[in-house]
Protein backbone atom coordinates (compact mmCIF):
# COMPACT_ATOMS: atom_id res chain seq x y z
CA UNK A 1 0.00 0.00 0.00
CA UNK A 2 1.07 3.31 -0.75
CA UNK A 3 2.02 5.73 1.61
CA UNK A 4 1.50 9.64 1.34
CA UNK A 5 3.11 12.55 2.92
CA UNK A 6 -0.01 14.85 3.03
CA UNK A 7 -0.65 14.25 6.45
CA UNK A 8 -1.62 16.70 9.36
CA UNK A 9 -0.24 20.24 8.27
CA UNK A 10 0.24 18.64 4.59
CA UNK A 11 -3.19 17.10 4.65
CA UNK A 12 -5.35 18.33 1.56
CA UNK A 13 -8.48 19.95 1.59
CA UNK A 14 -11.30 18.62 -0.23
CA UNK A 15 -13.34 21.46 -1.96
CA UNK A 16 -13.28 24.65 -3.22
CA UNK A 17 -14.21 27.76 -1.28
CA UNK A 18 -15.04 31.36 -2.21
CA UNK A 19 -15.59 33.78 0.79
CA UNK A 20 -16.97 37.38 0.79
CA UNK A 21 -16.20 40.13 3.16
CA UNK A 22 -13.79 38.39 5.60
CA UNK A 23 -13.59 39.23 9.45
CA UNK A 24 -10.67 41.25 10.81
CA UNK A 25 -8.48 41.53 13.95
CA UNK A 26 -6.63 45.19 13.59
CA UNK A 27 -6.44 47.75 10.75
CA UNK A 28 -5.54 46.27 7.12
CA UNK A 29 -2.94 49.35 5.83
CA UNK A 30 -4.69 50.73 3.20
CA UNK A 31 -1.77 50.45 0.37
CA UNK A 32 -2.32 47.26 0.21
CA UNK A 33 -4.37 47.09 -3.29
CA UNK A 34 -4.13 43.61 -4.61
CA UNK A 35 -4.08 39.94 -3.96
CA UNK A 36 -2.01 37.56 -2.07
CA UNK A 37 -1.80 34.11 -3.75
CA UNK A 38 0.13 31.35 -2.38
CA UNK A 39 0.52 27.94 -4.60
CA UNK A 40 1.00 24.26 -3.40
CA UNK A 41 0.48 20.52 -3.84
CA UNK A 42 -3.21 19.76 -2.74
CA UNK A 43 -3.85 15.70 -4.58
CA UNK A 44 -7.41 15.79 -5.46
CA UNK A 45 -7.56 12.58 -4.24
CA UNK A 46 -5.11 10.27 -1.46
CA UNK A 47 -5.57 7.26 -3.89
CA UNK A 48 -3.76 8.84 -6.47
CA UNK A 49 -0.23 8.17 -7.73
CA UNK A 50 0.50 11.62 -7.22
CA UNK A 51 -0.24 11.63 -3.53
CA UNK A 52 2.61 9.25 -2.64
CA UNK A 53 5.26 12.64 -3.58
CA UNK A 54 5.34 15.70 -2.13
CA UNK A 55 6.32 17.33 -5.44
CA UNK A 56 3.92 15.89 -7.95
CA UNK A 57 0.54 16.73 -6.30
CA UNK A 58 -1.70 18.89 -8.25
CA UNK A 59 -1.55 22.54 -7.58
CA UNK A 60 -4.02 24.47 -5.79
CA UNK A 61 -3.67 28.63 -5.50
CA UNK A 62 -5.10 29.94 -2.04
CA UNK A 63 -6.07 33.68 -2.52
CA UNK A 64 -6.85 36.91 -0.50
CA UNK A 65 -8.10 40.27 -2.35
CA UNK A 66 -7.59 43.34 -0.33
CA UNK A 67 -8.65 46.80 -1.42
CA UNK A 68 -8.91 50.17 0.26
CA UNK A 69 -8.69 48.37 4.29
CA UNK A 70 -10.99 45.65 3.61
CA UNK A 71 -10.49 41.90 3.44
CA UNK A 72 -13.06 41.50 -0.09
CA UNK A 73 -12.47 37.56 -0.95
CA UNK A 74 -11.02 34.36 -0.25
CA UNK A 75 -10.62 31.67 -2.81
CA UNK A 76 -8.98 28.86 -3.22
CA UNK A 77 -8.73 26.92 -6.44
CA UNK A 78 -7.20 23.67 -8.31
CA UNK A 79 -4.99 24.36 -10.93
CA UNK A 80 -6.72 22.97 -14.30
CA UNK A 81 -4.66 20.63 -16.66
CA UNK A 82 -6.46 18.39 -18.66
CA UNK A 83 -6.52 15.77 -16.21
CA UNK A 84 -8.00 17.92 -12.94
CA UNK A 85 -10.42 19.43 -15.66
CA UNK A 86 -11.87 16.09 -16.76
CA UNK A 87 -11.87 14.69 -13.04
CA UNK A 88 -13.92 17.99 -11.88
CA UNK A 89 -16.39 17.46 -15.43
CA UNK A 90 -15.07 20.00 -17.07
CA UNK A 91 -13.25 20.54 -20.70
CA UNK A 92 -9.72 20.95 -21.27
CA UNK A 93 -8.05 24.19 -21.21
CA UNK A 94 -6.67 24.35 -24.81
CA UNK A 95 -2.98 25.26 -25.35
CA UNK A 96 0.42 24.27 -25.42
CA UNK A 97 2.59 21.44 -23.79
CA UNK A 98 5.94 20.76 -24.17
CA UNK A 99 7.15 17.18 -24.25
CA UNK A 100 3.77 15.66 -22.97
CA UNK A 101 4.04 17.03 -19.83
CA UNK A 102 0.74 18.21 -19.02
CA UNK A 103 1.11 19.19 -15.38
CA UNK A 104 -1.18 21.12 -12.59
CA UNK A 105 1.53 23.65 -11.32
CA UNK A 106 2.28 22.96 -8.11
CA UNK A 107 5.50 25.44 -6.92
CA UNK A 108 5.03 29.07 -7.34
CA UNK A 109 2.30 31.75 -8.39
CA UNK A 110 3.42 35.03 -9.64
CA UNK A 111 2.47 37.98 -11.74
CA UNK A 112 3.44 39.25 -15.18
CA UNK A 113 2.78 41.73 -17.42
CA UNK A 114 -0.29 42.20 -15.98
CA UNK A 115 -1.33 38.38 -16.09
CA UNK A 116 -1.30 35.82 -13.09
CA UNK A 117 0.52 32.12 -13.52
CA UNK A 118 0.83 29.47 -11.60
CA UNK A 119 4.65 27.58 -12.49
CA UNK A 120 6.41 24.89 -12.02
CA UNK A 121 9.83 23.20 -13.01
CA UNK A 122 11.60 20.25 -14.83
CA UNK A 123 9.80 20.77 -18.29
CA UNK A 124 6.28 21.41 -17.65
CA UNK A 125 4.94 24.75 -19.05
CA UNK A 126 3.25 27.58 -16.72
CA UNK A 127 -0.80 27.68 -16.77
CA UNK A 128 -2.41 31.20 -16.96
CA UNK A 129 -5.17 32.10 -14.54
CA UNK A 130 -7.90 34.73 -14.29
CA UNK A 131 -7.96 37.82 -11.57
CA UNK A 132 -10.12 35.34 -9.75
CA UNK A 133 -7.72 32.49 -10.09
CA UNK A 134 -9.67 30.45 -12.73
CA UNK A 135 -7.66 28.02 -15.07
CA UNK A 136 -6.90 29.81 -18.50
CA UNK A 137 -4.97 27.41 -19.81
CA UNK A 138 -1.26 26.87 -19.99
CA UNK A 139 1.34 29.46 -21.67
CA UNK A 140 4.33 29.36 -23.58
CA UNK A 141 4.39 33.09 -23.85
CA UNK A 142 3.40 33.10 -27.61
CA UNK A 143 6.26 30.50 -28.42
CA UNK A 144 8.76 32.01 -27.09
CA UNK A 145 9.26 29.51 -24.32
CA UNK A 146 11.43 26.31 -26.42
CA UNK A 147 10.79 23.80 -23.68
CA UNK A 148 9.22 24.43 -20.06
CA UNK A 149 9.16 26.75 -18.02
CA UNK A 150 11.02 26.99 -13.90
CA UNK A 151 9.13 26.96 -10.32
CA UNK A 152 11.26 30.24 -9.28
CA UNK A 153 11.80 33.27 -11.17
CA UNK A 154 14.06 36.67 -10.37
CA UNK A 155 13.25 40.16 -11.60
CA UNK A 156 15.99 42.45 -11.99
CA UNK A 157 14.13 45.54 -10.62
CA UNK A 158 16.54 48.18 -12.87
CA UNK A 159 14.99 46.92 -16.04
CA UNK A 160 11.46 44.98 -14.27
CA UNK A 161 13.07 42.15 -16.47
CA UNK A 162 12.40 38.51 -15.18
CA UNK A 163 15.13 35.70 -15.11
CA UNK A 164 14.50 32.07 -15.18
CA UNK A 165 16.82 28.98 -15.02
CA UNK A 166 14.96 25.48 -16.59
CA UNK A 167 15.70 22.22 -16.81
CA UNK A 168 14.18 18.92 -18.17
CA UNK A 169 16.07 15.59 -17.82
CA UNK A 170 15.76 14.88 -21.72
CA UNK A 171 17.88 18.15 -21.92
CA UNK A 172 22.09 17.89 -21.73
CA UNK A 173 21.74 21.63 -20.87
CA UNK A 174 20.05 24.10 -18.54
CA UNK A 175 17.71 27.36 -19.93
CA UNK A 176 18.32 31.09 -18.60
CA UNK A 177 15.55 32.56 -19.87
CA UNK A 178 14.95 36.50 -19.83
CA UNK A 179 11.20 37.99 -20.20
CA UNK A 180 10.54 41.76 -20.61
CA UNK A 181 7.66 43.64 -19.25
CA UNK A 182 5.34 42.71 -22.12
CA UNK A 183 6.03 38.90 -21.37
CA UNK A 184 7.44 38.71 -24.38
CA UNK A 185 10.89 35.93 -23.85
CA UNK A 186 13.58 38.12 -25.42
CA UNK A 187 16.48 35.72 -24.38
CA UNK A 188 17.43 31.74 -24.28
CA UNK A 189 20.73 30.86 -23.25
CA UNK A 190 21.86 27.55 -23.26
CA UNK A 191 24.39 26.53 -20.30
CA UNK A 192 25.87 22.98 -20.74
CA UNK A 193 25.50 20.42 -17.48
CA UNK A 194 25.93 16.68 -17.76
CA UNK A 195 23.86 14.22 -15.35
CA UNK A 196 20.25 16.36 -15.95
CA UNK A 197 20.31 17.46 -12.47
CA UNK A 198 17.81 19.13 -10.34
CA UNK A 199 17.76 23.39 -10.20
CA UNK A 200 15.32 24.73 -7.97
CA UNK A 201 15.91 27.98 -7.90
CA UNK A 202 19.44 30.32 -8.74
CA UNK A 203 20.29 33.58 -8.03
CA UNK A 204 20.46 37.17 -10.10
CA UNK A 205 23.26 39.50 -9.62
CA UNK A 206 23.93 42.80 -11.23
CA UNK A 207 26.70 40.63 -13.15
CA UNK A 208 25.42 37.27 -13.18
CA UNK A 209 23.36 34.65 -13.07
CA UNK A 210 24.53 32.08 -10.27
CA UNK A 211 23.11 28.48 -11.52
CA UNK A 212 23.88 25.66 -8.83
CA UNK A 213 24.86 22.65 -10.01
CA UNK A 214 24.28 19.95 -7.63
CA UNK A 215 24.60 16.35 -6.74
CA UNK A 216 20.91 15.72 -6.92
CA UNK A 217 20.57 14.43 -10.89
CA UNK A 218 17.50 12.15 -12.78
CA UNK A 219 17.96 8.73 -11.83
CA UNK A 220 17.25 6.62 -15.34
CA UNK A 221 16.69 3.82 -12.95
CA UNK A 222 14.02 5.14 -11.07
CA UNK A 223 12.23 7.00 -14.20
CA UNK A 224 12.14 2.94 -15.59
CA UNK A 225 10.09 2.09 -12.37
CA UNK A 226 8.12 4.73 -13.07
CA UNK A 227 8.98 6.67 -10.05
CA UNK A 228 6.87 9.97 -9.90
CA UNK A 229 10.03 11.73 -9.02
CA UNK A 230 13.07 10.46 -10.78
CA UNK A 231 15.41 12.26 -8.99
CA UNK A 232 18.23 11.10 -6.48
CA UNK A 233 21.19 12.34 -4.42
CA UNK A 234 24.35 11.27 -6.83
CA UNK A 235 27.84 10.85 -5.10
CA UNK A 236 29.43 10.89 -8.68
CA UNK A 237 28.27 14.17 -9.34
CA UNK A 238 30.71 16.66 -8.42
CA UNK A 239 29.14 19.85 -6.52
CA UNK A 240 29.75 23.54 -8.20
CA UNK A 241 28.46 27.02 -8.91
CA UNK A 242 28.17 28.68 -12.63
CA UNK A 243 28.82 32.18 -12.89
CA UNK A 244 26.64 33.43 -16.24
CA UNK A 245 27.87 36.66 -17.08
CA UNK A 246 24.89 38.78 -18.02
CA UNK A 247 26.81 40.56 -20.58
CA UNK A 248 28.62 37.84 -22.43
CA UNK A 249 26.99 34.88 -21.76
CA UNK A 250 30.38 33.21 -20.93
CA UNK A 251 30.09 30.55 -17.70
CA UNK A 252 32.92 29.82 -14.89
CA UNK A 253 32.62 27.24 -12.71
CA UNK A 254 33.57 27.16 -9.15
CA UNK A 255 33.57 23.90 -6.88
CA UNK A 256 32.18 23.96 -3.45
CA UNK A 257 31.30 21.07 -0.69
CA UNK A 258 28.47 18.70 -1.54
CA UNK A 259 25.25 20.08 -0.74
CA UNK A 260 21.60 20.58 -1.76
CA UNK A 261 20.07 23.98 -2.50
CA UNK A 262 16.33 24.52 -2.55
CA UNK A 263 16.29 28.49 -2.03
CA UNK A 264 18.07 31.67 -2.21
CA UNK A 265 17.66 34.42 0.14
CA UNK A 266 19.85 37.13 -2.37
CA UNK A 267 23.29 37.42 -3.61
CA UNK A 268 25.00 40.54 -4.77
CA UNK A 269 28.09 41.41 -6.27
CA UNK A 270 30.90 42.73 -3.96
CA UNK A 271 33.55 44.20 -5.51
CA UNK A 272 35.86 40.98 -7.37
CA UNK A 273 33.55 38.52 -5.12
CA UNK A 274 30.32 37.62 -5.46
CA UNK A 275 27.84 36.95 -2.00
CA UNK A 276 25.05 34.40 -2.25
CA UNK A 277 22.76 33.88 0.57
CA UNK A 278 21.11 30.52 0.44
CA UNK A 279 19.27 28.12 2.65
CA UNK A 280 21.62 24.70 2.21
CA UNK A 281 21.37 21.02 2.94
CA UNK A 282 23.99 18.85 3.84
CA UNK A 283 22.59 16.51 1.38
CA UNK A 284 18.78 16.08 0.04
CA UNK A 285 16.95 12.89 -2.22
CA UNK A 286 19.07 10.72 -0.19
CA UNK A 287 18.17 6.94 -1.65
CA UNK A 288 15.88 9.29 -3.80
CA UNK A 289 13.58 10.17 -0.35
CA UNK A 290 13.10 13.74 0.46
CA UNK A 291 13.87 13.11 4.09
CA UNK A 292 16.56 11.98 4.14
CA UNK A 293 20.12 13.87 3.93
CA UNK A 294 19.96 16.74 7.58
CA UNK A 295 18.12 19.95 8.09
CA UNK A 296 18.72 23.01 6.53
CA UNK A 297 20.34 26.39 7.62
CA UNK A 298 20.93 29.45 6.77
CA UNK A 299 24.35 29.69 5.03
CA UNK A 300 26.51 32.44 2.84
CA UNK A 301 29.08 31.42 -0.28
CA UNK A 302 31.18 34.06 -1.27
CA UNK A 303 33.18 33.24 -4.32
CA UNK A 304 36.20 34.95 -5.20
CA UNK A 305 36.32 35.28 -9.05
CA UNK A 306 40.45 36.53 -9.28
CA UNK A 307 41.66 33.39 -7.27
CA UNK A 308 38.64 30.74 -8.12
CA UNK A 309 37.87 30.17 -4.16
CA UNK A 310 34.45 30.06 -2.71
CA UNK A 311 34.47 30.24 1.40
CA UNK A 312 31.33 29.34 3.30
CA UNK A 313 29.67 31.07 6.40
CA UNK A 314 26.93 29.84 8.83
CA UNK A 315 24.30 32.39 8.82
CA UNK A 316 21.76 30.76 10.99
CA UNK A 317 22.10 27.27 12.29
CA UNK A 318 18.58 26.75 13.17
CA UNK A 319 16.30 24.60 10.62
CA UNK A 320 14.67 26.98 8.23
CA UNK A 321 12.98 27.46 4.96
CA UNK A 322 11.62 29.17 2.44
CA UNK A 323 13.39 32.45 2.34
CA UNK A 324 12.44 35.92 1.10
CA UNK A 325 13.84 39.55 1.48
CA UNK A 326 12.59 43.04 0.07
CA UNK A 327 13.14 42.10 -3.61
CA UNK A 328 13.90 46.09 -4.37
CA UNK A 329 16.55 44.38 -3.28
CA UNK A 330 17.24 42.00 -5.37
CA UNK A 331 20.81 41.17 -6.59
CA UNK A 332 21.88 44.22 -4.53
CA UNK A 333 23.63 44.26 -1.17
CA UNK A 334 21.03 44.39 1.22
CA UNK A 335 20.67 43.83 4.95
CA UNK A 336 17.19 42.05 6.38
CA UNK A 337 16.09 38.71 4.99
CA UNK A 338 12.80 36.31 5.98
CA UNK A 339 12.45 32.63 7.12
CA UNK A 340 10.04 30.08 8.39
CA UNK A 341 11.50 27.45 10.70
CA UNK A 342 8.40 25.19 11.31
CA UNK A 343 8.34 22.38 13.04
CA UNK A 344 4.85 21.28 11.19
CA UNK A 345 6.34 20.20 8.17
CA UNK A 346 8.99 17.93 9.61
CA UNK A 347 6.45 16.54 11.59
CA UNK A 348 4.22 15.79 8.16
CA UNK A 349 7.58 14.97 6.25
CA UNK A 350 9.94 13.20 8.23
CA UNK A 351 8.96 9.29 9.57
CA UNK A 352 9.41 8.28 12.90
CA UNK A 353 12.08 6.09 12.25
CA UNK A 354 14.01 8.64 10.45
CA UNK A 355 17.90 8.73 11.33
CA UNK A 356 18.64 10.78 14.58
CA UNK A 357 20.94 13.16 12.13
CA UNK A 358 18.16 13.81 9.95
CA UNK A 359 15.39 15.23 12.76
CA UNK A 360 15.29 18.66 14.03
CA UNK A 361 16.12 19.81 17.62
CA UNK A 362 13.19 19.01 19.61
CA UNK A 363 13.05 22.28 20.63
CA UNK A 364 12.72 23.61 16.87
CA UNK A 365 9.31 25.59 17.08
CA UNK A 366 7.00 27.40 14.57
CA UNK A 367 8.57 30.18 13.98
CA UNK A 368 9.15 33.45 11.70
CA UNK A 369 12.76 34.71 11.19
CA UNK A 370 13.78 38.27 10.66
CA UNK A 371 17.37 38.50 10.23
CA UNK A 372 19.54 41.30 10.14
CA UNK A 373 22.30 40.58 8.15
CA UNK A 374 24.33 43.50 8.66
CA UNK A 375 24.75 43.26 12.81
CA UNK A 376 24.61 39.33 12.32
CA UNK A 377 21.69 38.84 14.86
CA UNK A 378 17.61 37.50 14.56
CA UNK A 379 14.41 38.63 15.54
CA UNK A 380 12.11 35.45 16.20
CA UNK A 381 8.38 35.43 16.70
CA UNK A 382 6.95 32.30 17.77
CA UNK A 383 3.33 31.21 16.49
CA UNK A 384 3.32 27.54 18.30
CA UNK A 385 2.73 24.01 17.58
CA UNK A 386 0.35 23.55 15.19
CA UNK A 387 0.19 26.58 13.56
CA UNK A 388 2.15 25.64 10.74
CA UNK A 389 3.35 29.07 9.48
CA UNK A 390 3.83 29.20 5.88
CA UNK A 391 6.66 31.52 3.81
CA UNK A 392 7.03 34.90 4.86
CA UNK A 393 6.54 37.59 2.19
CA UNK A 394 8.00 41.10 2.41
CA UNK A 395 5.78 43.81 0.96
CA UNK A 396 7.27 47.28 1.07
CA UNK A 397 5.72 50.57 1.84
CA UNK A 398 8.08 52.96 2.41
CA UNK A 399 11.87 53.33 1.18
CA UNK A 400 13.64 52.16 4.08
CA UNK A 401 14.08 48.20 3.33
CA UNK A 402 12.66 47.26 6.46
CA UNK A 403 9.31 49.84 5.89
CA UNK A 404 6.64 47.29 5.22
CA UNK A 405 4.81 44.58 5.87
CA UNK A 406 5.58 40.34 5.81
CA UNK A 407 2.54 38.65 4.92
CA UNK A 408 1.71 34.34 5.63
CA UNK A 409 -0.84 32.52 5.83
CA UNK A 410 -0.50 30.60 9.74
CA UNK A 411 -3.24 28.17 10.75
CA UNK A 412 -5.54 28.65 13.98
CA UNK A 413 -5.56 25.58 15.65
CA UNK A 414 -8.71 26.57 17.91
CA UNK A 415 -10.74 27.60 14.89
CA UNK A 416 -9.52 24.82 12.61
CA UNK A 417 -9.21 27.62 9.58
CA UNK A 418 -6.06 29.33 8.42
CA UNK A 419 -5.71 33.39 8.98
CA UNK A 420 -3.45 35.77 7.03
CA UNK A 421 -1.78 37.39 9.32
CA UNK A 422 -0.14 40.68 8.54
CA UNK A 423 3.72 42.11 10.53
CA UNK A 424 4.87 45.24 10.27
CA UNK A 425 8.45 44.80 9.62
CA UNK A 426 10.14 47.45 11.74
CA UNK A 427 8.13 46.09 14.63
CA UNK A 428 8.52 42.22 13.88
CA UNK A 429 7.97 40.77 17.35
CA UNK A 430 4.98 42.96 17.96
CA UNK A 431 0.98 43.03 17.46
CA UNK A 432 0.16 42.05 14.03
CA UNK A 433 -1.09 45.00 11.77
CA UNK A 434 -3.99 43.16 11.39
CA UNK A 435 -5.19 39.31 11.21
CA UNK A 436 -7.50 38.46 8.52
CA UNK A 437 -9.94 34.95 9.73
CA UNK A 438 -10.10 32.80 6.05
CA UNK A 439 -13.14 30.62 6.38
CA UNK A 440 -11.32 27.51 5.32
CA UNK A 441 -7.91 25.47 6.39
CA UNK A 442 -4.63 25.70 4.25
CA UNK A 443 -2.33 22.88 4.42
CA UNK A 444 1.15 23.59 3.89
CA UNK A 445 2.41 24.73 0.46
CA UNK A 446 5.08 25.89 -1.37
CA UNK A 447 5.76 29.78 -2.65
CA UNK A 448 3.36 33.09 -3.32
CA UNK A 449 3.32 36.51 -4.43
CA UNK A 450 2.15 39.51 -3.40
CA UNK A 451 0.55 40.83 -6.90
CA UNK A 452 -0.18 44.57 -6.26
CA UNK A 453 -3.28 46.41 -8.19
Amino acid sequence: MATTPFAGALAPVTEEVTAYGLDVTGRIPAELNGRYLRNGPNPLSLGDLSATRLFVGEGMIHGVRLRDGRAEWYRNRWVRNAEVARRLGEQPRPGPVHAGMDFAANTHVIGLAGRTFATVEAGALPYELSYELDTIGPCDFDGGLPGGFAAHTHADPATGELHAVAYFYGWEHHQHLVIDLQGTVTQVRHVPIADAPMVHDFALTERYVVIYDLPVTFSMARAARGAPLPYAWNDAHAARLGLLSRATGEVRWFEVEPCWVFHTLNAYDDGDEVVVDVVRYPKRFVRAQLDRGGAPTLDRWRIDVGSGKVSETRLDDRPQEFPRMDERRTGRPYRYGYTSATADLYDAIYPTDAEPEDLPDEAFDNLLIKHDLQRGTQEARQVGRGAYVGEPLFVASGEAEDDGYVLSFVNNPARGAADLVILSGQDFTGEPVATIHLPARIPLGFHGSWIAD
